[in-house]
């Protein structure tokens, strides 16, 4: 891995991480308004985004065609408040392992589907790796009490992480990743405003207390703001489908911060499914590949006829220009 592939896999690592230690401000907020949740979230994040957003964005934003507001539109109702939905309303019939190991399962759908809309035939390291990384996430979360419905609304969860990927992708070269997030943001805020006002009427949106006050601006400070950032600097440094891979880490992230709570425990389950994780991660995102100038120079050595001794300072100083 050169040094973009490795920032980009930092960053991407960084954004899950953090998704998955945010399980605990989750949990707290489970009487609060969803919409209005998800609302006061959004927004907040849009308003710390926006100065961050660069010079001339809002000619870029101008220049957009409809067809990419439209995809920025279902980026945020799928990928966004529709995933959360999605992973609330599983919760009510189904542990939360459940949907985790639904999620846990996207590594694999991006590594096949990406390539597939580009034309081209997915990558064989990261599908094995990607298949390595939703085994390793289910070993850590393992499985729980559900029904049909439980399944399908995590189902429902699977295609919004899947989205928020894939969808993603066409504008992420136009905006840039800080103009993005702040765009989506304010497109997902008025989309929970909407939502709310639908579902709950005057309801929706009410004074949080202290505790939820904390956890929604954390939420949007770190997960949201800090989150989306990283996320999307790490796809655009090494595509979609590897990037994808480190979402393996938020089961990990959330096992090993569970018990700092008092809701969970990192046992022998949780080792293990995180060591498959790890290595998934390093298979598909070429970690633990051979580099490029290397392999040339032990495939030209039997041409050459000449000893690796003798070979090897040439091809060294020649392999940092290839």
């Amino acid at each position: 891995m050169n040094a973009v592939t490795t920032r980009g896999a930092l960053l991407a690592a960084l954004a899950c991480v953090l998704v998955g230690g945010s399980f605990t401000a989750n949990s707290v907020l489970g009487d609060y308004p969803y919409a209005g949740g998800q609302f006061l979230r959004y927004a907040l994040a849009c308003l710390l985004l926006v100065p961050l957003a660069g010079r001339g964005a809002a000619a870029r934003l101008r220049s957009l065609p409809p067809r990419l507001w439209a995809r920025l539109a279902l980026l945020a109702a799928v990928g966004m408040v529709g995933f959360n939905l999605a992973v609330l309303a599983a919760e009510r019939t189904a542990e939360p392992a459940v949907p985790g190991v639904f999620v846990g399962c996207t590594p694999v759908v991006v590594a096949v589907l990406v390539p597939l809309l580009d034309g081209r035939r997915p990558q064989r390291a990261v599908l094995y790796g990607a298949s390595a990384v939703a085994v390793g996430a289910f070993t850590v979360q393992g499985w729980g009490r559900t029904d049909g419905v439980g399944i399908a609304f995590s189902l429902c969860a699977l295609v919004g992480e899947v989205g928020f990927a894939v969808l993603a992708v066409p504008v992420l070269r136009p905006l840039g990743p800080r103009l993005l997030s702040a765009t989506v943001c304010g497109v997902a805020a008025v989309e929970s405003a909407a939502a709310g006002l639908l579902l709950d009427g005057s309801a929706w949106l009410r004074r949080p207390d202290g505790v939820e006050a904390t956890a929604l601006l954390w939420q949007a400070v770190v997960v949201t703001v800090i989150g989306f950032v990283c996320w999307y600097m790490g796809m655009q440094r090494i595509g979609a489908e590897r990037a994808t891979l480190f979402s393996g880490l938020i089961p990990v992230a959330a096992a090993c911060t569970a018990p700092l709570v008092g809701t969970g425990s990192y046992g022998a389950a949780q080792a293990v499914g995180s060591a498959l994780v790890g290595a998934g991660v390093a298979l598909g995102s070429g970690a633990l590949s051979v580099p490029a100038g290397l392999r040339r120079f032990r495939a030209a050595l039997p041409e050459r006829g000449c000893s690796s001794t003798a070979a090897e300072p040439d091809a060294l100083v020649d392999a940092p220009n290839r």
